[in-house]
């Protein structure tokens, strides 16, 4: 198996903030509470929000990558 097609099993996978679906800049945060209907309430930092994580699996802790509104990618724990 070819690297790339290694790549297209995994799924698709965001790098360095950027959403690999439209280019755009995505945003780092982290889910700090769980919500009904995959919905979470994230820290930018800055502020809190909420945001969905139906795309994602992702639990309180976790740092994902979110663009629009929705979380896109969750990132690997360091």
């Amino acid at each position: 198996m070819s690297a790339r097609d290694a790549d297209r099993e995994a799924g698709p996978v965001c790098h360095d903030g950027v959403c690999i679906t439209c280019s755009d800049t995505a945003v780092e945060v982290t889910v700090v509470e769980l919500l009904e209907h995959e919905l979470a309430v994230v820290d930018t930092g800055s502020t809190r929000e909420e945001v969905s994580v139906a795309l994602v699996e992702a639990g309180v802790g976790d740092r994902v990558l979110v663009h629009a509104g929705e979380a896109i990618a969750r990132l690997e724990k360091s």
